[in-house]
């Protein structure tokens, strides 16, 4: 049965004010465009988790959708501090948990497995774990050992861009593999976005790229270009300059208004967003295909 939806019906139904929201993606497939359509939307009050905050979650903090923030690292990666969420945070105006990348990755592996915590090892995390309440201590049953342990993961929602997917949900993601997995097996409901919507002949042509299966996947939305200004392996390329920008104009409070009305509030989906930025910056971003070799499955 076909998922397919629009994205802006998909967070209409699947992310609800209060949420715990979890937008994946690890230095690629950030699903910015979901981002904008929940600040369109006005959602409200949301906690939001991630590896790594990234400006996301700036922008989000930028409009008012965020209560607390669970995250391990928050920067405008390659230039500096998140601006607009470490000022809220230093306010003491936005709740937050601060964990480790591989304690976030754990309790999400714990949420995924259906497991209430998982151990791990304490790995530069002594800070952390007088900071977080959250970090406890266990004692190995087999060697002894006392490890720190975390609490599992589960969000409400999981929000995955990838770069294909069919209409059933099956969702095949190469390049950099983050958290995607992890985050969509512990939410309570999925979205994908996908830069191609493909056959199912597609999918099972190449199984091993399939990341998600269609049974876990609540919506499927056709959202080409959903990452900029992050990238997409072998459709476009990072958007560096506007990262630099980003750290202007979260400098000042009505250079952030100005351009989240110009262009979040001020378009009405990806596609008018995509077109705005402009050929010139569509040139730049272009990247030349590099195709993979050939394997052979065999055929019974």
């Amino acid at each position: 049965m076909t998922k397919l939806t629009t994205l802006s019906s998909a967070i209409s139904q699947f992310v609800h004010d209060g949420d715990l929201v979890y937008a994946a993606g690890f230095t690629h497939l950030i699903p910015f465009a979901a981002a904008h359509e929940i600040i369109r939307q006005n959602k409200k009050n949301l906690t939001v988790a991630r590896a790594t905050p990234d400006i996301i979650y700036d922008q989000m903090c930028a409009a008012g959708c965020i209560r607390k923030v669970i995250f391990s690292y928050a920067g405008n990666p390659g230039v500096g501090s998140l601006r607009l969420l470490r000022a809220e945070l230093e306010a003491g105006r936005l709740d937050f948990e601060e964990y480790s990348h591989f304690a976030m990755i754990t309790r999400l592996t714990a949420g995924a497995a259906g497991l209430p915590f998982l151990p791990m090892k304490s790995v530069g995390t002594e800070d952390l774990v007088k900071a977080n309440s959250q970090y406890r201590a266990i004692v190995d049953p087999y060697g002894g050992e006392t490890l720190n342990t975390v609490p599992a993961l589960n969000p409400d929602v999981a929000i995955i861009h990838a770069q294909r997917a069919s209409a059933d949900g099956d969702t095949q993601i190469w390049g950099i593999i983050g958290e995607q997995k992890e985050a969509a097996f512990a939410a309570k409901r999925a979205i994908v976005t996908a830069e191609e919507i493909v056959d199912e002949a597609v999918i099972r042509a190449d199984p091993n790229r399939t990341i998600l299966p269609g049974l876990i996947v609540s919506a499927v939305c056709h959202v080409p270009h959903c990452a900029h200004p992050s990238y997409a392996q072998g459709y476009y390329d990072r958007d560096n300059p506007f990262y630099l920008e980003w750290d202007k104009i979260s400098s000042d409070s009505d250079s952030v208004k100005r351009w989240m009305d110009e262009w979040v509030r001020g378009v009405k989906g990806r596609d008018e967003y995509w077109a705005k930025l402009g050929a010139e910056t569509h040139e730049r971003l272009r990247v030349k295909p590099r195709m993979s070799g050939e394997v052979s499955y065999g055929e019974c």
